[in-house]
């Protein structure tokens, strides 16, 4: 993320349809533009297939020296703006990756596009006023290979849960301390 500026993302709140049930592709939408609900992260399904389609993409995956996906992408980038700049790399992951890879050799790869273009979709919101984010991925992935960013969608996944999903709330102990809430 060379030449990245710490200019905060605009989150705009808005009054996102459907809050508290199941959206599009099985996402929830939050109450918050750079956020998602944590429920999109803990269905198993989508989950399992994921990490499945990252491991088969890793067998071939002859370079263990490079990531894309990695601490990398927030250098100089402030913890507030990490989601929208995830939300970034799967733009370019979807469009530039999974929709033109072929499914006969990556099975799942379908399902997993569709629920990671409905993330996007759900963090449409999330904007940045500065657009301090440099599309840095485009000159990288042609380099690495869209294997290279299959082998490393449960990284994507994991790093986007970490982003993007609400902060656990503090919630006051029965004895005066606080305890972190699931």
């Amino acid at each position: 993320f060379p030449g990245g500026s710490k200019n905060v993302p605009s989150c705009i709140p808005g009054s996102l349809a459907g809050i508290g049930n199941l959206g599009r592709a099985g996402v929830a939408p939050a109450s918050h533009a750079c956020r998602l609900r944590k429920i999109n992260f803990q269905q198993s399904y989508i989950r399992n297939r994921t990490y499945t389609l990252a491991k088969l993409a890793r067998l071939s995956d002859q370079d263990t020296d490079n990531r894309l996906i990695g601490q990398q992408l927030y250098i100089n980038v402030q913890e507030t703006n990490r989601c929208y700049v995830m939300k970034r790399v799967i733009e370019i992951i979807v469009d530039e990756v999974l929709l033109s890879a072929p499914k006969n050799h990556y099975p799942h790869i379908h399902e997993v596009a569709q629920f990671l273009a409905a993330l996007r979709t759900e963090l449409s919101g999330c904007v940045s006023m500065a657009h301090f984010y440099r599309p840095w991925l485009f000159p990288i992935l042609p380099l690495l290979g869209k294997n290279k960013a299959i082998g490393e969608l449960d990284l994507l996944f994991d790093y986007m849960e970490n982003a993007c999903t609400e902060a656990p709330k503090k919630i006051a102990t029965s004895k005066g301390g606080n305890k972190k809430k699931n």
